[in-house]
């Protein structure tokens, strides 16, 4: 196959030279920060040490693949409810902050051994029963769940005005979405039009255009759009993490665990995104080898499950495979493993120093939503990619019957539910309630099939 000159990018064993490396770090940890500090936020969580054990978990999940799979883990949303239940629970009543955490880091590492369990079945099986099980017809319409139920997030981030006197808030809101909207565009734009290296970096240029704007309007107008972390508003310069370590308590295995099992199609559509879009630039760049990634499904379980042990045994909440950081990866055309160590490291840097920590936060949250609005979108459009590429048969009344119920479950959950369905007494998260209906819908109407061979 001859060379595509014109085909820019670096797959997941290959290097960029160290300040290239750097730069596009940089833009990972960027992309992985607004969802990895909300999740502590939300869950009352060490913001410091939520930042560090996700760069430590990557490191891990690196190390047990082998280097083999592209991807960042951070903290995932699926576990909010589960965790901030327990941490506001009567059964944790009176108790220290870090006293809750430890209860709630048990939890964690016991549900890392449901991800450990699937991939080792997936190994012994092969990826042909996952497959069966979690057809493009599933794991591409979870991937558009997951970008579409975050698109209430991406318009309220875009929207965000700092707390301004009555006679200014319309023009504050105004403001908001201009800064929000130049951050999209430009990196939109950037993103097409710019070449080279710079092409590689539109997640980081488009950023820094809105903050740029953001800091015309606070000198113009007064109105302040930055942020200050107040977890760190009387630390010194270094602030090491605080690291707590788990009690054992049976109630947090019961709240925490199950959510594990609804993590396992994220995490599997997440595989496939990535095995698409590597060997599709492997093709554009002339190269000959084959990225299994997809056949790699098992060690992604694994590494997924040691991430969430990790980082649960430091006090990190639970975690999985960021399609933010694959949005990025896509969008850039960065699959390098080498990247995301560095990315990875440099979270872990970042943790400790509390200007580092709030030199990111305060990235004005309008900024945040203008690049939202992109990489959920992003991640949305990575289902559809999952189902070309499948040559999913969008004439079959099956097919359509198990597209259609998981995406109105998922979206209708997340809209009508904030996100966790009431059903006989338990709150189903609406992702995790899509996959399982999709996933018994699915071996449903298979079974004729099944007879007919």
């Amino acid at each position: 196959m001859k060379k595509n000159q014109h085909a820019i990018g670096y797959l997941p064993d290959e290097q960029p030279p160290f300040w290239k490396l750097i730069l596009y770090a940089i833009q990972q940890v960027i992309v992985m920060f607004p969802a990895t500090i909300t999740v502590a936020l939300i869950t009352g969580f060490h913001v410091s040490t939520t930042i560090f054990a996700s760069g430590f978990a990557t490191l891990c999940f690196i190390l047990v693949t082998r280097g083999k799979i592209p991807l960042y883990y951070g903290s995932s949303f699926s576990y909010i409810s589960a965790i901030g239940g327990l941490m506001a629970s009567d059964a944790l009543l009176g108790m220290s902050l870090n006293d809750k955490i430890a209860i709630v880091q048990f939890g964690i590492v016991m549900s890392g051994l449901v991800s450990i369990a699937a991939g080792i079945i997936v190994k012994k099986l092969g990826k042909d029963v996952i497959e069966k099980l979690l057809p493009a017809t599933i794991t591409g319409p979870i991937a558009m769940v997951i970008g579409l139920t975050l698109a209430g997030n991406a318009l309220s981030d875009a929207a965000a005005a700092p707390a301004v006197p009555d006679s200014q808030l319309n023009l504050a809101a105004n403001l908001a979405w201009v800064i929000s909207l130049v951050t999209l565009l430009a990196t939109i734009l950037f993103s097409v039009y710019l070449k080279g290296i710079l092409s590689q970096l539109p997640l980081l240029l488009g950023p820094i255009l809105g903050v740029i704007v953001a800091l015309i309007v606070k000198q113009t107008t007064g109105i302040d759009f930055f942020r200050v972390l107040s977890e760190h508003a009387d630390s010194g310069v270094f602030a090491p993490p605080i690291f707590t370590f788990p009690k054992p308590t049976w109630i947090a295995v019961a709240a925490i665990m199950p959510i594990a099992i609804a993590t396992i199609p994220e995490s599997t559509a997440h595989v496939y995104q990535l095995d698409i879009y590597v060997n599709e630039l492997a093709k554009r760049k002339g190269s000959t080898k084959q990225y299994d990634i997809a056949n790699r499904l098992g060690d992604n379980l694994i590494g997924d499950g040691i991430g969430d042990m990790v980082a649960g045994a430091i006090g990190g909440p639970a975690g999985t495979n960021y399609g933010e950081n694959i949005s990025a990866m896509a969008i850039t055309r960065v699959f390098s493993v080498p990247v995301l160590i560095a990315a990875a490291i440099l979270a872990m840097v970042i943790s400790f120093f509390t200007p580092l920590v709030n030199a990111i936060y305060s990235i004005p949250v309008a900024v945040i939503g203008g690049l939202e609005i992109y990489l959920f979108g992003a991640i949305a459009a990575q289902g559809i990619a999952i189902m070309i590429d499948k040559k999913v048969d969008m004439f079959s009344s099956k097919n359509i019957a198990v597209i259609a119920t998981i995406m109105i479950i998922g979206l209708g959950g997340q809209y009508a539910f904030n996100g966790s369905i009431p059903f006989f007494g338990i709150e189903v998260p609406c992702i995790a309630g899509a996959a399982i209906f999709g996933i018994l819908l699915n071996l449903l109407l298979n079974i004729g099939d099944k007879e007919k061979e």
